[in-house]
């Protein structure tokens, strides 16, 4: 299979953008996700895909937790910075500590804070589970979207013939229980 192909294929199934953070030696630590799901409601657990090779990821790893930062439309600048090897991401960007003592960034537009459960060797990245510790309250803003190798609005989406409501019957499914 070739890379191109396979990254064109995957690249029509639109994500949202996280920035997932912890601390090594008391400094903050992050980098962008867009690899990030729910897994498990009981015990709560989510998952996320770090490349191998990441210096953030291995940082915050031998912290034994993490939080992910949910990225509001507005934070395409903050996408950039964390996805972006090297500088010191956080000198641009405010935060606090989530309970755990991970970094929760401002603007974010929730998080989730958590312990590692497992990470999992699978190619060129791992898979990391994460045992839920806490979560932040949703902002009531957008989320930021990645839709094929771009940032898109939900309101572009909408210009692309998906009539808004048909995203809004998504997140609000009345059987619930077919979702996570």
């Amino acid at each position: 299979m070739i890379a191109s192909r396979f990254r064109s294929v995957l690249g029509h199934f639109c994500t949202g953008v996280t920035v997932v953070t912890g601390t090594s030696d008391g400094a903050p630590v992050g980098f962008a996700c867009q690899a990030f799901a729910a897994l498990s409601l009981d015990p709560p657990l989510v998952l996320f895909c770090p490349q191998r090779t990441s210096r953030s990821w291995a940082a915050i790893e031998s912290s034994g937790r993490f939080c992910v930062n949910v990225l509001a439309e507005s934070q395409r600048d903050v996408s950039a910075v964390f996805g972006t090897a090297g500088a010191d991401k956080f000198s641009c960007v405010g935060w606090s500590s989530s309970p755990s003592g991970s970094p929760v960034l401002d603007g974010a537009l929730t998080w989730v804070d958590c312990s590692v459960a497992a990470v999992h060797e699978a190619g060129d990245h791992y898979v990391v589970i994460g045992r839920v510790t806490s979560l932040g309250e949703p902002a009531g803003e957008r989320p930021l979207l990645f839709y094929r190798g771009h940032y898109v609005a939900m309101d572009e989406l909408d210009d692309r013939g998906w009539p808004g409501e048909v995203l809004d019957n998504l997140l609000t499914w009345q059987r619930q229980s077919d979702w996570i």
